[in-house]
């Protein structure tokens, strides 16, 4: 079972970085209806370009309020990493609306909300075990603290 303080952590950084989500998918979805509905963009380059827009403000709200430790010190690796684990969720973006839109012939923005619940979920777990998560101790510190060899 995770300790107490353990837990309470996961838990404000859930919270924290569903509301940042919430206001990268704002992003996202109107600059996705936008480009669809205004420059009759293709639904998936529409997604694709639209999920980095809302991905931009996503990695500033994570690395300013909801995640404070940092495995990464330079910012643009910390930046360029952010995005590239952000390819994965990009993939369950692309797979879902290609379902929802282009299989179930569900309209683009109820297949952007589906893609969406995916997406969180990918994402928050890369990133936050990949790049917000304390380093694990090495092994000489293991031992100084009575850890096995």
């Amino acid at each position: 079972m995770a300790e107490p303080a353990a837990l309470q952590r996961l838990i404000r950084q859930v919270g924290g970085y569903g509301l940042a989500s919430g206001f990268g998918l704002a992003l996202d979805m109107t600059v996705l209806a936008l480009l669809v509905t205004s420059f009759h963009v293709h639904y998936l380059i529409a997604a694709t370009l639209s999920f980095i827009c809302g991905g931009a403000v996503v990695y500033a709200l994570s690395v300013w309020w909801v995640f404070d430790s940092r495995r990464i010190t330079s910012r643009a690796l910390e930046f360029s990493s952010f995005i590239a684990l952000g390819a994965a969720g990009l993939i369950v973006n692309a797979a879902v609306m290609h379902i929802a839109v282009g299989v179930l012939a569900l309209n683009f923005m109820v297949g952007k909300v589906l893609a969406a619940g995916f997406t969180f979920c990918t994402n928050f777990f890369l990133r936050q075990r990949v790049l917000f998560s304390p380093a694990a101790p090495a092994p000489a510190q293991l031992d100084a603290q009575g850890g096995a060899e």
